[in-house]
Order: structure tokens, then C-alpha cells, then sequence
């Protein structure tokens, strides 16, 4: 019992993020390029870009394909959004 007390919890990366951070793994993961997700959201290119390091940092992962797969796995951008930015095409 003590050692499930004082085990670590194991924490969601996906957490860390802010609420735009999010926004823009979700586009990552509908596969928009940085240059659609700034149209989409109002930003400038840069930006998103700046948002895209700083996800990247916070999932501890290298690249954007990474962090859009476990955007996927946490079920980001599927069925909770009103814009069609989610999910696989045709699905």
C-alpha cells in the first residue's frame, strides 16, 4: 500500500499544454501545415511555428508526425470540435 502511495504518478504529457497548444496539436494531427493552421487560427506562420517547439519540448518528442500520433492516441481533434479539422478523411 505505502508503495503505491509513493509511486510516481505517471503524468500526461498532453496536459502541459496550453489550450492553444492544443488547438494547434489537433490541426497538426488533421494534418494541416503550419502555414493552414495560422489561416485557420488568425496567426502569423511564425507563430504557429513557435507553438510547434514548444509542443514538441513539452511531448518530449522530435518531430511533428510524433506529436500528431499521440494526438491521436489522446483522442485530440476527434468528435469533441464543431470545425471538421478531425479525424481521418471520409470518416
Amino acid at each position: 500500500m505505502i508503495r503505491g502511495l509513493t509511486k510516481p504518478r505517471v503524468r500526461d504529457p498532453i496536459d502541459e499544454l496550453t489550450a492553444r497548444e492544443r488547438e494547434v496539436l489537433e490541426l497538426v494531427g488533421a494534418g494541416l501545415s503550419n502555414a493552414e493552421i495560422g489561416d485557420r487560427l488568425g496567426l502569423a506562420e511564425k507563430t504557429v511555428n513557435h507553438y510547434m517547439t514548444a509542443i514538441l519540448g513539452k511531448l518530449e518528442v522530435g518531430s511533428r508526425v510524433e506529436a500528431a500520433l499521440l494526438a491521436y492516441k489522446a483522442g485530440l481533434g476527434r468528435g469533441g470540435s464543431s470545425d471538421d479539422a478531425g479525424g481521418p478523411p471520409g470518416g
